[in-house]
């Protein structure tokens, strides 16, 4: 049964309010509600007979000043309070709304989900009580004073979680506080906005581009682990497309719709590295972000991280990150409590581990750990077969501008690169190819267009070595040749130290020569 809802439509005046209660009250008829409005009343009442109601109607009717006595569906204030419960009910955040003592009064459904905490458990109780005292609409009831945007944890039944969150005060006519209202999002939807919103351009396996059968084995191999949860190390020397590799392998996966999280090792210091990787807690060192900040692991959390140059972890973080993938738990710097993270690692390397593991300088444990599924990725030289189908790709991507107008490479040109070594791999036979697309007016890159890194022009403490040093003096010849052997032992074995023994000659002697001729060359770490 229904109760009865009225529209009483009458000449303002003083009074007529209690002329309405005057007339139920004896027949102890309950007002359920009742909403005054300029000229209108709405009144809605317990339920009653058809026959009383009438009666009733035509009581109203004869009050002085009523003019009209209607039934309604619904009062207007009915109407709103279900518009907005629906609207608050169907919203992504979770809502949260506490009177002046902190008493919950309104808890959403989302809220429900996110906190795992039922809104009959919830309404009535105090806020602290249900949720947590650490949580800032607490002091906001205090101050008075709104906030945007705050990161907290809060220990729920099933374990610690993030969440950002808004509020603001509720406040009556003068002014006073009368409660607080909040607005709660869970910290993964947060991340997978952000990463929706800045996401770059992913790559697939049908991105790579090759024509040997030794690059079809090694696609054929990842394509098959990406769609385990295994952790995966990719083997191979710079410029050989690792990362490419990775981007792969994660769009291949189960989690192609998480960020990829991408993180080169040896471009920070150890401080600031352990800082992006873990996180840290607010207050934990000087200048650090007020409320603290999450580290990638949890950015990357049910998506990858990718970990390039793993090889150039510090001890230090070789068992923080060893930890983390034991325990499936990250820490932030200065902070007590662990977040749970689901992530998976992929990472990649050019060094060699196994003799770093020999010399002390990478963790066993760690190795095998990360070492579930290696994928060794081939060096151009050893598949000189796809060096054809690269050209033509490069070709194509670096032949869109207007002005040029590349019609192709000549045989005498595509003949000088595919009997060139690529020390810097693919990433060498791109650079060239741009080289030779900027040279070029219009029709085939040619010969001459070619210009090797190892014939380039040397810049540096002021001397410029033309290419084809025509015109040399016989010492002139010798300094060139000395340059060539120096540049390709650097090259090939990475470091002055190794280079120097390769060659037969001191440490010091190979510093000298690289500062003699300008060279730019990979820094030795101490070790």
């Amino acid at each position: 049964m229904e109760n009865l809802r009225l529209r009483l439509d009458f000449n303002d005046r003083v009074g007529i309010v209690y002329d309405v209660a005057k007339l139920v009250s004896p027949k102890n008829i309950n007002i359920i509600s009742l909403q005054v409005l300029p000229n209108t009343m709405y009144l809605e009442l317990n339920y009653l007979s058809d026959q009383e109601t009438e009666v009733l109607k035509r009581e109203f009717q004869n009050i002085p000043g009523v003019k009209q006595v209607e039934p309604v569906e619904v009062i207007p204030q009915e109407e709103r309070e279900r518009q907005l419960k629906a609207v608050l009910d169907s919203v992504s955040d979770g809502i949260i709304a506490v009177d002046r003592k902190g008493k919950i009064t309104f808890f959403n459904p989302t809220c429900e989900k996110i906190l795992f905490v039922s809104a009959e458990h919830a309404v009535g109780r105090d806020v602290a009580e249900v949720i947590s005292t650490d949580i800032p609409m607490i002091n906001s009831l205090k101050t008075g004073e709104g906030y945007d945007n705050k990161e907290i944890m809060i220990t729920t039944p099933r374990g610690r979680h993030h969440y950002l969150t808004t509020g603001r005060p509720i406040k009556d006519q003068t002014g006073k506080v009368i409660g607080m209202v909040a607005a709660l999002k869970d910290m993964h939807q947060v991340r997978d906005l952000v990463y929706s919103v800045t996401k770059p351009s992913m790559f697939t396996f049908e991105d790579i581009v090759y024509g040997s059968e030794a690059m079809e084995r090694v696609v054929a191999i990842a394509k098959r682990v990406a769609h385990s949860e295994s952790t995966v190390v990719i083997r191979g020397e710079s410029g050989t497309g690792k990362e490419l590799f990775a981007r792969a392998i994660h769009m291949e996966s189960m989690r192609s719709n998480k960020p990829f999280v991408p993180l080169n090792c040896a471009a920070l210091p150890d401080t600031l590295l352990e800082s992006e990787l873990f996180g840290y807690a607010d207050g934990a060192f000087t200048g650090a972000k007020k409320g603290g900040k999450q580290g990638l692991f949890e950015f990357a959390h049910e998506g990858t991280l990718f970990l390039d140059e793993i090889g150039e972890l510090s001890p230090h973080l070789q068992a923080k990150l060893l930890r983390v993938l034991q325990d499936g738990k990250v820490r932030r710097i200065g902070d007590r409590q662990e977040t749970p993270v689901n992530v998976r690692v992929i990472a990649a390397t050019n060094r060699n581990l196994e003799e770093m593991m020999a010399r002390g300088d990478f963790r066993e444990d760690l190795y095998y750990r990360l070492n579930v599924f290696p994928i060794r990725v081939p060096a151009l030289r050893e598949r000189p077969e796809d060096i054809p189908f690269l050209v033509h790709h490069f070709l194509k991507k670096f032949t869109q501008h207007p002005d040029k107008k590349i019609s192709g490479i000549s045989t005498g040109a595509l003949r000088i690169l595919t009997r060139n070594r690529w020390t810097g791999n693919v990433r060498e036979l791109q650079n060239v190819l741009e080289r030779a697309i900027n040279l070029v007016e219009n029709g085939d890159i040619k010969e001459e267009h070619i210009i090797l890194d190892e014939e380039r022009i040397i810049e540096g403490s002021g001397c410029v070595l033309d290419k084809m040093m025509q015109g040399t003096s016989l010492k002139e010849a010798a300094a060139r040749a000395e340059l060539d052997a120096l540049q390709i032992a650097l090259n090939t074995y990475g470091t002055a130290r190794k280079t120097a023994k390769a060659l037969g000659v001191s440490h010091t002697t190979v510093l000298n020569k690289i500062r003699r001729f300008g060279l730019k060359y990979p820094i030795e770490r101490k070790q």
